[in-house]
C-alpha cells in the first residue's frame, strides 16, 4: 500500500521512515520526489502508526 507523506524532504526523512517501518516488521520504499511511502508486510493501521511514530503525518493516499 502507498501513503502520501507531505513532510518528507530529504535523505534523513527517508531513512527515518524506512527504519520505523522495518522496526515494526515491514519494508518501506520512499519516493522523495512523489512524497510517498510504499509499505509491504504490515497492515494499514500499523504502517500509519509506524510513520507517525517516526514523526511524520500521513496524508491522503
Amino acid at each position: 500500500m502507498t501513503f502520501t507523506v507531505p513532510d518528507i524532504t530529504c535523505g534523513h526523512c527517508k531513512a527515518a521512515i524506512e527504519a520505523a517501518i522495518a522496526q515494526a516488521g515491514g519494508n518501506a520504499t520512499v519516493d522523495l520526489s512523489q512524497k510517498s511511502v510504499t509499505v509491504d508486510g504490515l497492515d494499514r493501521d500499523r504502517a500509519v502508526q509506524a510513520i507517525r511514530d517516526a514523526g511524520y503525518e500521513v496524508g491522503a493516499a
